[in-house]
């Protein structure tokens, strides 16, 4: 189980960075693709609930409409718990760059692997008053 919690870990953390490379490309459909494409998909954030997928996409493209909103987006402080083998939680710290403020916050989130590879299923961001 060892080896295939490793391989586990390796897979999720290659969603999360190609997130993040999508994110920086101002990519906003890119990005989502690491999400589950279901109405399943539930994302807290900024005391806000949000189901499925393309109601989250929708929030997304409306809190960032273009790529200097979005800023440059980076992803540290990665821990990756493999649950089970088609399961796992992640918590991790996300930070953005942009030309007037440098906000960020912590995530945690619930993966499940599918037939399309590990997705998000749950998603819960807060952001830092710190900038």
């Amino acid at each position: 189980m060892a080896l295939r919690a490793a391989d586990a870990t390796d897979d999720i953390k290659a969603v999360l960075l190609t997130q993040q490379a999508a994110w920086n490309r101002g990519d906003i459909d890119g990005f989502m693709a690491g999400y589950v494409q279901s109405d399943d998909l539930r994302f807290a954030s900024g005391g806000t609930i949000t189901y499925g997928w393309k109601t989250t996409l929708e929030r997304y493209k409306q809190h960032y409409p273009d790529k200097a909103t979005m800023g440059t987006l980076a992803f540290s402080d990665l821990v990756v718990t493999v649950l089970a083998p088609d399961a796992a939680l992640v918590f991790g710290k996300w930070a953005l760059t942009r030309a007037k403020d440098q906000p960020w916050g912590l995530f945690t989130l619930t993966l499940k692997q599918t037939p399309a590879g590990w997705r998000v299923f749950q998603d819960h961001t807060s952001s830092s008053a710190e900038k």
